[in-house]
């Protein structure tokens, strides 16, 4: 039983961490689509 206990741990923390890292990674896409539409406006 302390080892099914252990093993939730490790993974319910390995998502976590996932789930942080796809988050930073949307933010960053969604700052370079604001730059380019940015620039776009500032062309015409």
């Amino acid at each position: 039983m302390k080892r099914y206990i252990a093993l939730l741990l490790v993974v319910a923390s390995a998502a976590l961490a996932a789930c942080n890292t796809v988050a930073g990674a949307g933010e960053d896409l969604s700052a370079g689509g604001h730059a380019v539409t940015n620039s776009a406006e500032k062309s015409k």
